[in-house]
């Protein structure tokens, strides 16, 4: 049996999981957020990636993040990080990216969009998954595909999210455009 099942989580599968694609997990409140995700894909083995600033793809952690699937990434650079994720979708057969769009574990009225943009501009799913405390459930529960008009989209993200319960639920927000 794994830690993950050993310590009372379950997973909720509604969807497959595709080839390519972004998965937007959140709430995001804790650090235990991290470590929960990481042993949910070892339990399913799920192969999945997560972009990493490149600052801690050094000694000491450097081999245990690119073993639990850590791409390091150069945020110092003068270029898009939307664009190098993106770039990187057309370079692989298979790319599966977890991004936790609040961007902090604090609370934050703005999520950043980057992962709705890098869907768009891939041509790739965006997965929403869910860590609900109260439940203590992973879902990975619905497959969405931005339209473009991201006020319409927003919406639809908040519904799916309005129901999770965080770690600390006084640090979650439902999207909000800026």
């Amino acid at each position: 049996m794994s830690l993950f099942k050993l310590l009372g989580w379950k997973a909720d599968f509604d969807c497959k999981i595709p080839n390519k694609c972004i998965v937007c997990i959140a709430p995001h409140t804790s650090n235990w957020d991290f470590v929960i995700g990481v042993l949910f894909k070892s339990a399913y083995k799920i192969k999945a990636n997560f972009f990493i600033k490149k600052e801690w793809m050094r000694f000491p952690t450097k081999t245990l993040m690119l073993k639990i699937g850590g791409i390091p990434i150069d945020r110092s650079k003068q270029q898009s990080t939307t664009d190098v994720i993106a770039a990187e979708f057309s370079k692989r057969k298979n790319l599966i990216i977890g991004i936790a769009p609040e961007g902090t574990r604090k609370y934050n009225s703005y999520w950043k969009m980057g992962f709705y943009y890098i869907s768009l501009k891939a041509n790739v799913p965006i997965l929403l998954a869910y860590i609900d405390y109260k439940t203590k459930t992973i879902g990975v529960s619905k497959e969405f595909f931005p339209t473009g008009d991201i006020e319409k989209d927003l919406i639809e993200i908040s519904n799916f999210y309005k129901n999770i319960t965080a770690k600390f639920p006084e640090n979650f927000c439902l999207p909000k455009i800026k």
